[in-house]
């Protein structure tokens, strides 16, 4: 069943505390007020454009990015190779106390997650999340494109003349943001305002760790035919005050990818950087919404729904086979 509702689902030991665009998060339903150890995030099937939730939805998208998430999050546990990046997931540490005194731990993470939200949901540690989103861009596209023709710059980052739209950086780079407040748009912010903001040490562990992060997803991800244009993570400190990867990660959602005999072969921007994620939605809300796109968006056709539900399996497929 596809879950598209704005009203929050009622699921039976949690309690709704937010809700995002796509995702909803509840802690514990318990009669203590001390603040919760762990948390529930579900992801929805909604899927936004233009800071709008559209209608229909698009079928499984929930399912779907929970499951690249959980899969990426494996792989960056050291089954990609590399060293393991502390996550959010609480499948590592002490749940509860069950009936019998005897804590509850990773054999019992399935067990406490609603039936209703088996599939698209992850129980993960409460951290002190930061206040900064950490993109790294690979490659030039979108509003970096937009910014070097412009002046030659991508988020204030000087780059060589004579890169074209989709062209692959000289090597990654680091743009953050600032996460505004619910409601507003994040902020393009330089290296020294989070600096300002969350000190030098950890300012550079968010570059430094990101990076590697990116590195490390891009060649699993050449791999396997594609390309990790650009890509945006949340970090949060657990209670050891160790920086720790949460959110979804390395999604449709939350990342461009292209494939990579496409964008290789490709004669127009249109054919090198068709991404596995919601840019059908997008293009078809842009040319069928006329700015200042206020009040209700149209309804999404059944053919787009259909297209871009395609585009997400097959990330996922193309990703996580063998």
């Amino acid at each position: 069943m596809t879950d598209t509702s704005p009203t929050p689902l009622d699921l039976p030991g949690w309690r709704h505390v937010y809700s995002g665009k796509v995702r909803d998060l509840y802690v514990p339903d318990t009669a203590d007020e001390a603040p919760a150890d762990r948390m529930l995030v579900v992801a929805s099937d909604r899927v936004s454009a233009f800071d709008h939730v559209l209608s229909p939805g698009i079928p499984d998208k929930g399912v779907l990015l929970t499951t690249l998430t959980l899969w990426w999050f494996d792989q960056l546990a050291g089954g990609d190779g590399g060293r393991s990046i502390p996550n959010h997931l609480a499948a590592s540490h002490v749940l509860s106390l069950g009936e019998d005194g005897e804590p509850n731990t990773a054999d019992d993470v399935q067990s406490l997650i609603p039936d209703a939200v088996v599939g698209r949901a992850m129980l993960v540690k409460n951290l002190e999340m930061q206040p900064i989103e950490c993109v790294v861009r690979g490659y030039l596209t979108g509003s970096g494109w937009a910014e070097y023709r412009e002046s030659g710059t991508v988020c204030g980052i000087p780059l060589p003349e004579g890169l074209s739209n989709g062209d692959r950086l000289p090597e990654p780079i680091y743009t953050p943001a600032y996460k505004a407040p619910l409601g507003e748009h994040d902020e393009n912010i330089s290296f020294e305002r989070t600096v300002e903001l969350v000190g030098p040490e950890r300012a550079e562990e968010l570059r430094d760790l990101s990076l590697e992060i990116y590195a490390r997803a891009a060649r699993t991800a050449e791999a396997r035919g594609l390309i990790l244009a650009d890509t945006k993570f949340e970090f949060g400190v657990d209670d050891a005050g160790v920086l720790t990867l949460a959110d979804e990660v390395l999604t449709s959602d939350s990342s461009r990818y292209w494939d990579a005999a496409a964008w290789a072969k490709g004669t127009t921007s249109a054919e090198r950087m068709a991404s596995f994620d919601k840019q059908i939605v997008r293009d078809w809300l842009a040319a069928n919404w006329a700015e200042p796109r206020e009040g209700e968006p149209p309804a999404l056709p059944s053919e787009i729904v259909e297209r871009t539900a395609a585009r997400y399996r097959e990330l996922l497929e193309r990703l996580t086979r063998s």
